[in-house]
């Protein structure tokens, strides 16, 4: 599978200039920033984390030949903690989260995560899960589908699309993602979205609320200042505004505890040329800060 890792120079050389020797690849999905982290320095030592099973199948051949010098573990970034306890270490060096779904899952029909594909309605990151989008698309409440399109989406038209799939599952259950993206689109006003499918903010929304990723990123977040050590690094890529949001207000709020020092003032985008490479890639931001 070509995958193409986002902000890749960039994130790999701020996090890794510290001269550390361990660090944490905190969602390592298929291994492409963990290489060229393991690339950077023949000391260097790296723990990766993925709540996906496939995932972690597939990086583990990506790195293969730093055989050694890893380990992978199934688990969501908020278990960090417990990760570096099963290591026996007690603090490392860098840890980068590069957040959002992945080149994998969406390129993984039968994941349900897009809707370029006809594919049961799944959504889940970790298959293990309960909760899944066909439980949040036809068992959820009215009040409940506009309030996470409208949050987690951002979606103008939330109000009518939740109300579209009410009366559509009141006939049948929804059960494609097929299904899910016609009914979205008959429910927002023809032509308003002219660079996006309508059902891209929902699907968004949906994958957000099932996976509970904004949840997880911010328990994640307020444990990093005691996991890494002095001059370590923490290394956030996210893919939206709500993600952001909350990386920036907690750099922040470390920054003012005098607990580090914000490294990028401004978040790092992508440039022409990566854009062009890899389109996906243009709504990425990475900010990055060093304990003190």
């Amino acid at each position: 599978m070509l995958h193409f890792p986002v902000l890749l120079k960039e994130s790999v050389e701020l996090l890794t200039s510290n001269g550390g020797k361990v660090y944490v690849d905190a969602t390592v999905g298929l291994g492409g920033h963990a290489y060229h982290i393991l690339s950077r320095r023949e000391d260097i030592y790296l723990i990766g984390i993925d709540k996906d099973p496939y995932a972690l199948e597939e990086s583990k051949k990506r790195l293969s030949p730093f055989e050694g010098r890893f380990s992978l573990y199934q688990a969501d970034y908020e278990d960090i903690e417990e990760v570096l306890k099963a290591e026996g270490i007690e603090r490392v060096d860098g840890i980068l989260m590069d957040l959002g779904v992945s080149m994998l899952q969406l390129k993984t029909p039968e994941r349900g995560f897009s809707f370029k594909e006809n594919a049961p309605l799944d959504m889940r990151m970790d298959p293990k899960q309960k909760l899944t989008a066909y439980y949040v698309v036809n068992r959820y409440k009215e009040r409940d589908l506009v309030r996470i399109i409208k949050e987690y989406g951002e979606e103008r038209f939330a109000y009518r699309i939740a109300k579209a799939i009410v009366g559509a599952r009141r006939k049948n259950p929804i059960e494609t993602t097929k299904e899910l993206a016609d009914i979205v689109e008959k429910a927002i006003p023809k032509g308003f979205y002219k660079k996006i499918h309508p059902a891209t903010k929902t699907f968004q929304a949906i994958r957000i609320e099932v996976n509970r990723e904004l949840w997880h990123l911010k328990n994640a977040l307020l444990k990093i200042p005691h996991l890494l050590n002095p001059k370590g690094r923490i290394a956030v890529i996210s893919f939206h505004s709500l993600e952001d949001r909350i990386v920036k207000q907690t750099f922040r709020y470390f920054e003012k505890e005098g607990l580090f020092e914000l490294l990028t003032k401004k978040p790092i985008t992508p440039s022409e040329e990566e854009i062009k490479q890899n389109p996906p890639s243009r709504s990425a931001k990475l900010r990055v800060a060093q304990r003190v």
